[in-house]
């Protein structure tokens, strides 16, 4: 089973956030496949597809952000799934510019509150994430802290930068299973003109 984990916090007021990108990403990838997720095992909010021939659990953890990795932990453990073979956590970057994402596997956190919570309750760094950035504008910053830019409802035109990029994100899910994780690295973390290339 392969598992496939979108970070953010439950409850209708955070949905449209920065920081519930992950959620959004994975509601995308239910969308395209027709269900909804709304089983719940392991602290999370699940559905099944099949997706490039293989079983894939998409999954939206109840246990706010900061606590992430007790769901992940628990679907990893349920699913008896290999974190580094068997696991991909989309989730936000405030790091990258919004319009973008990037592919890799392992690494710190990054000061991502969920990706720490991940690391710890996994004990590895070793998993497959991708990060979507919900960066501001240069500056905005100044005027909000990145907390409260995080959990504050994004704008239209924000939100209409950002639903591109869920499309991407679903396609990287699919070449990574498809292909493996270094095709859609060099796929997806090509330079381009919002910013530099990642390994």
């Amino acid at each position: 089973m392969f598992l496939v984990v979108g970070l953010g916090n439950p409850g209708i007021e955070y949905q449209f956030t920065p920081h519930n990108a992950g959620f959004l990403a994975v509601d995308r990838i239910a969308d395209d496949y027709g269900v909804q997720i709304t089983n719940r095992r392991s602290k999370a909010a699940t559905a099944t597809i099949r997706m490039a021939g293989r079983e894939v659990v998409l999954a939206k953890p109840e246990t706010y952000m900061n606590l992430s990795g007790l769901s992940v932990e628990a679907l990893v453990n349920e699913f008896e799934a290999d974190p580094e073979r068997d696991l991909v956590i989309l989730y936000d970057e405030l790091a990258l510019p919004l319009g973008t994402l990037r592919v890799r596997t392992g690494g710190s956190d990054g000061g991502h509150n969920g990706a720490k919570s991940i690391n710890g309750a996994l004990r590895t760094q070793e998993w497959v994430r991708i990060r979507i950035g919900v960066g501001p504008e240069p500056g905005e910053l100044s005027h909000r802290r990145g907390k409260d830019y995080l959990l504050t409802p994004m704008r239209k035109a924000d939100l209409a930068e950002l639903d591109p990029v869920l499309d991407k994100a679903a396609k990287a899910v699919e070449m990574i299973l498809s292909q493996g994780i270094k095709a859609a690295m060099n796929e997806f973390n090509r330079r381009d003109q919002n910013g530099p290339a990642e390994g």
